[in-house]
C-alpha cells in the first residue's frame, strides 16, 4: 500500500459515522449489511449513509454486492490487512521485543468467539 492509499483509507475512517459503520461491517463478516439496515442500525438518514459508504469504498475499506434488490455491504478485509500492515510493517525498527504486546493484544480478536476491548 502506498501512502496515499493509507491517507485516503485513514482520511475515511476520521469521521465518526464513517468509523461506526466501518467498526460495524467488520463485526457483521462475513455477512455484510444491507444498506437500509446500516442507516436504520446507526441512526442516520438513508442518503447520508450512502455517501458514507462511497467514501468508505473509495477509500477501498468496504465493498458492497447486489442481492435482489438489496445492496450488502461488507468491510473488505483485504484493504484493512494493507493498510494495517501499512501501519505496522516498519514497528519499532524491527525490535520484537517492542511489537510483541502489540502483536499479543491483536491476536486473541482472531480467535473463533474470542472479542477485543474497545
Amino acid at each position: 500500500m502506498e501512502s496515499k492509499f493509507a491517507i485516503t483509507a485513514l482520511g475515511a475512517l476520521a469521521q465518526a459515522t464513517r468509523l461506526e459503520t466501518f467498526r460495524l461491517l467488520v463485526r457483521r463478516e462475513p455477512d455484510g449489511v444491507p444498506a437500509g439496515e446500516l442507516a436504520r442500525l446507526l441512526d442516520v438518514p438513508q442518503n447520508t449513509m450512502s455517501a458514507h459508504l462511497a467514501t468508505l469504498s473509495r477509500a477501498g475499506l468496504i465493498k458492497s454486492e447486489r442481492q435482489s434488490r438489496s445492496i450488502i455491504y461488507r468491510a473488505d478485509l483485504d484493504g484493512l490487512r494493507a493498510l494495517t500492515l501499512f501501519l505496522l510493517k516498519d514497528c519499532c525498527n524491527g525490535a520484537t521485543e517492542l511489537c510483541a504486546p502489540l502483536i499479543a493484544e491483536l491476536t486473541p480478536c482472531c480467535t473463533p468467539g474470542a472479542k477485543l476491548s474497545s
